[in-house]
């Protein structure tokens, strides 16, 4: 497995895996191409996937044949960074993928200084609860109501840094 930038040629492959999971974020194309505009919101969208990529002139291009096998979109919020969206496969699930992500997410935000990282997170998501408090995050708020389809709570969730 590889961890890696995500780049515009990656989108296709990143709606279709947050399709595949009922408690992502779902984001329109437009929202993901816009997610790397240099003028916007500094994001950070990183993907992990099963077959090494290829090195172009420019960065790093998804290799062909490979396989997005989870991603993460954060961005950053000087001095903290939210985490928005993370998503593994189903099939992959359960093989540290969803703590490699996080882990490359926790290391960018030391590299910018940051003092935190935090997100929420649907009150039942029992698996993504578990991954974030053995990552460190620690419960800080509850927003009531705060998800539609089902009406549910989210779980505000905060890691400091050191």
């Amino acid at each position: 497995m590889l961890i890696r930038p995500a780049t515009v040629a990656d989108i296709a492959g990143i709606m279709s895996l947050e399709r595949q999971s009922a408690t992502a974020g779902h984001w329109t194309e437009e929202q993901y191409h816009h997610a790397f505009h240099r003028e916007a919101v500094r994001r950070f969208v990183l993907v992990a996937e099963d077959s090494p990529s290829v090195v172009s002139g420019v960065g790093t291009s998804p290799a062909a044949g490979s396989h997005i096998l989870g991603f993460l979109v954060a961005r950053h919020l000087a001095p903290e960074w939210e985490l928005e969206n993370i998503v593994v496969a189903p099939p992959a699930r359960r093989k540290s993928i969803g703590t490699c992500l996080l882990d490359a997410l926790l290391a960018a935000a030391r590299e910018t200084n940051s003092n935190a990282v935090f997100l929420e997170v649907r009150e039942s998501n029992a698996a993504a609860r578990t991954l974030y408090e053995k990552a460190g995050f620690q419960q800080s708020d509850r927003r009531k109501s705060y998800y539609t389809n089902p009406p549910e709570d989210a779980v505000l969730y905060r890691r400091i840094l050191p």
